[in-house]
């Protein structure tokens, strides 16, 4: 197998971190060489957060250059754009359709982008929904990265990996039923 990667990209606070290690842990489980990278930058202020996740038989780097993402899971959609220069040509990207504005526009400096998500999907091979609309459906917004996880499954074959097992490995006891019905909600929003 040649070495696949996935870049999560997000704003601070919106558990791309937690995610990313619910991928490595299925990805290691399943006996896969795994190499991952964190970068938060203000993300405790509610600046971007990117994290890079390599797997194959054998890595080398977690690090992922231009143009070489397999899949891009943007947890705020002008951080798709952001990242896109990062996603193959042929990659995927799972977006979702969800606007948390950055301090210049919170401060009214600037105004947020229109056209992000059309931008997108002229671009790359989209799968998009609003992953906080799922969450607070099933009670909990805090879920909604695991929705997002949930709809990457289902847009990218992992093979026989057993992700509800995983996130039963990974996620605290108190939060397990929540993100499991979450996950099962991000496959279905890309399944239908």
């Amino acid at each position: 197998m040649n070495t696949k990667s996935a870049l999560l990209v997000g704003v601070g606070g919106q558990g791309a971190i937690l995610t990313a290690k619910i991928l490595v842990n299925g990805l290691m489980k399943m006996g896969y060489d795994v190499k991952m990278s964190e970068v938060h930058g203000m993300s405790q202020r509610g600046g971007s957060v990117s994290t890079q996740v390599h797997w194959g038989e054998k890595v080398y780097s977690p690090v992922i250059g231009k143009g070489a993402a397999d899949i891009m899971i943007a947890f705020e959609k002008m951080e798709a754009v952001r990242y896109a220069e990062f996603l193959k040509p042929d990659g995927i990207a799972v977006i979702n359709d969800y606007e948390i504005p950055s301090s210049t526009v919170a401060a009214g400096l600037c105004e947020y982008p229109e056209g992000c998500l059309e931008a997108m999907v002229s671009s790359f091979k989209c799968h998009t929904l609003n992953a906080a609309d799922i969450a607070m459906e099933l009670g909990n917004p805090k879920c909604m990265n695991v929705v997002l996880f949930g709809a990457m499954t289902a847009a990218l074959d992992f093979g026989d990996i057993d992700w509800e097992e995983i996130i039963r490995d990974t996620v605290p006891e108190k939060s397990l039923e929540l993100n499991l019905k979450a996950y099962e909600a991000g496959r279905a929003a890309v399944l239908k």
